[in-house]
């Protein structure tokens, strides 16, 4: 097991993670604004919720969408996110 495989990705307390009725969409809120989320980033954000390591997050996302494939595509979002200071 490599080491993105033990790590449990989950959001840092400085942010927040909710649904804004007035965006119509998940948005991450911090201090110093929001970002609007479009649904794929939403759905893998709200797994990051340090309880799950990423193949099992992967795993969730590709039964609840019916969907193969999705490991590169969760792996690169959740690496920008960890860039970003989103995610722990």
């Amino acid at each position: 097991m490599n080491e993105n495989e033990a790590h449990r990705p989950k959001l840092r307390k400085l942010f927040r993670l909710q649904w804004e009725p007035a965006q119509d969409a998940h948005v991450l809120l911090y201090p110093e604004g929001m970002v609007k989320l479009n649904q794929s980033a939403a759905q893998i954000l709200l797994r990051c919720d340090g309880t799950r390591e990423l193949p099992a997050i992967v795993a969730d996302l590709e039964q609840a969408f019916n969907a193969t494939g999705l490991d590169a595509d969760v792996r690169a979002f959740i690496a920008g996110a960890q860039s970003r200071g989103w995610l722990e």
